[in-house]
């Protein structure tokens, strides 16, 4: 590892598990302190517990104002200060036709993907402004920029990302803060598994089923959007901002397009959507 993050302070939540964890581990990996922040308690804390002394796990549900802010607060008050703010929580959410969503599943899903990014970026960017720097990247999905490619309310959600990003670059530059987005197609998590073979534990059979329909014929792993978000992070880009990163093999190019407006309606999450 080149530690590419040496010395900076990242907030990463829905940290305890998938997409999050690895981003963790990786940022942690090249020298960054971590602050775990999810609402998974026995996960993210044993992950603080085996990255050590530079990691913290604090426990934030991301719909929640004052959560957030605590999260971003302990990382000044355990590491001096906020480099990076990593809004990655996240759920499926609500899944069919769009005749048939209820509106407490369709608010639920915006509230955690849209407005938890909302809360992310504000909360950042209030220490970050003072100190004249920071990167603020938020995970939105290939269904943020293609219609078809994820349920309705999922799909309106990560399009609501990747507007956020844009427009809040455009805010926060003057003060050296950079706000930046990464898109990544399927990849092997829980959360994917429970949509795609149904069995979150089934994370074998989802790498089969993604491998399957991805143009370079891969399933993307929890690292590949975390190596993304790790350059958005660092200097090396610190000409970019604004920009939404695709991760996806290729998918949005013209892959396979799953569908998921048929079928049984359903809210699809990680437990306490953390």
């Amino acid at each position: 590892m080149a530690d590419r993050l040496k010395d900076k302070v990242a907030v990463i939540t829905g940290a305890a598990s998938g997409i999050g964890a690895g981003t963790a581990r990786l940022f942690h990996a090249e020298g960054a302190s971590v602050v775990i922040a999810d609402m998974q308690e026995g996960p993210g804390a044993a992950l603080a517990g085996q990255l050590g002394p530079r990691a913290r796990f604090v426990r934030t549900d991301v719909t929640s104002e004052a959560d957030v802010a605590a999260c971003v607060d302990l990382a000044v008050a355990a590491f001096g200060g906020l480099d990076v703010m990593v809004n990655n929580a996240g759920i499926i959410g609500a899944v069919g036709p769009i005749k048939d969503t209820p509106l407490e599943d369709w608010n639920r899903t915006l509230a955690i993907l849209l407005t938890g990014a909302f809360l992310g970026i504000k909360h950042a960017a209030r220490v970050m402004t003072a100190r004249g720097r920071g990167s603020i990247l938020s995970v939105a999905s290939t269904a943020g920029v293609m219609g078809g490619l994820g349920p309705h309310a999922y799909t309106a959600a990560k399009h609501g990302v990747v507007g956020l990003t844009k427009s809040a670059a455009s805010e926060l530059a003057q003060y050296g803060i950079r706000v930046n987005a990464v898109a990544p197609g399927n990849t092997v998590t829980a959360m994917t598994a429970s949509l795609l073979t149904g069995d979150a534990a089934d994370l074998e059979g989802t790498r089969q089923r993604i491998a399957a329909g991805s143009p370079l014929g891969i399933a993307g792993a929890p690292e590949d959007p975390g190596y993304a978000m790790l350059y958005l992070a660092s200097d090396e880009a610190r000409f970019v901002t604004g920009h939404t990163l695709l991760v996806d093999a290729g998918q949005t190019t013209g892959g396979t397009i799953p569908a998921f407006h048929n079928g049984e309606v359903r809210l699809i999450g990680a437990p306490a959507v953390g």
